[in-house]
């Protein structure tokens, strides 16, 4: 029986990335003295690295080898990313970035029905809290259950632990859950922590490869700006997914 829902942030319940976290991350550079700038191509080739503290690491490493690392390295990511977060979260206070299409209809479609919310995902929870806070509800934080977030497992996605923790807190099993993501990195996690994945691509996942998900949509879709499925298992479907829907789905999977 479906008991609960468990949601990746970045890039699923809301476009973060692209408008959220690449031009913050560009304002922390700055605020630090950095020439470091990451345009929208950049940047999408640097989520395939997941984590924003790693990210940062791995540009370094792959885009600016020569530039010469301070022996507290470790420390000015930490910083960086720190600043980052706070510029973040301004950018969310100040209403500039909206949830996706479908989220909060579905989230309260889905609290209404008696099913379980949560949060899995490698964000900070400052970033969780802000984003639920400004684009939800004043509340929206007491909507879930549990949040899974940051760094409170050392492996990120594509490893399964930010799952298995939030399924270990919930005391539920994988084949009681839905998860959804956005990424070929999420399913992949969500995959080998044994949960059934709703995909919605977004531009810059596109083009990943979501084998063996439940289901692929532009997004969650509305009755007036319905989604459209993306997997040959439903290929040119449309129509928006609410509870009854994700039963159907699961039910059939």
């Amino acid at each position: 029986m479906l008991k609960a829902l468990l949601f990746d942030v970045d890039g699923t319940l809301a476009d973060t990335e692209r408008d959220g976290h690449r031009p913050a991350f560009n304002a922390a550079f700055r605020e630090f003295g950095l020439d470091w700038e990451w345009d929208v191509p950049l940047y999408g080739e640097l989520l395939a690295v997941t984590g924003g503290k790693e990210r940062m690491r791995h540009y370094v490493e792959r885009h600016r080898p020569d530039w010469p690392r301070p022996a507290d390295f470790d420390d000015l990511v930490a910083e960086l990313h720190r600043a980052k977060t706070r510029h973040y979260t301004r950018m969310l206070a100040e209403g500039g970035i909206p949830l996706r299409p479908g989220v909060k209809r579905l989230l309260e479609e889905a609290r209404a029905a008696g099913l379980i919310l949560g949060v899995a995902t490698t964000t900070t929870p400052d970033n969780v809290t802000a984003l639920l806070r400004h684009s939800l509800a004043e509340d929206g934080e007491q909507w879930f259950a549990v949040i899974a977030a940051g760094d409170i497992v050392p492996a990120k996605k594509p490893a399964p632990d930010i799952y298995l923790w939030a399924l270990e807190r919930l005391g539920l099993a994988p084949d009681e859950c839905l998860a959804f993501e956005d990424s070929e990195n999420g399913l992949r996690a969500a995959q080998a922590a044994g949960i059934r994945t709703v995909v919605t691509v977004n531009d810059y996942t596109r083009t990943h490869d979501f084998t063996g998900a439940l289901a692929v949509l532009t997004d969650l879709g509305e009755p007036h700006a319905p989604y459209t499925r993306l997997d040959a298992g439903g290929s040119g479907e449309t129509g928006w997914v609410d509870v009854k829907r994700l039963r159907a789905w699961y039910a059939g999977a």
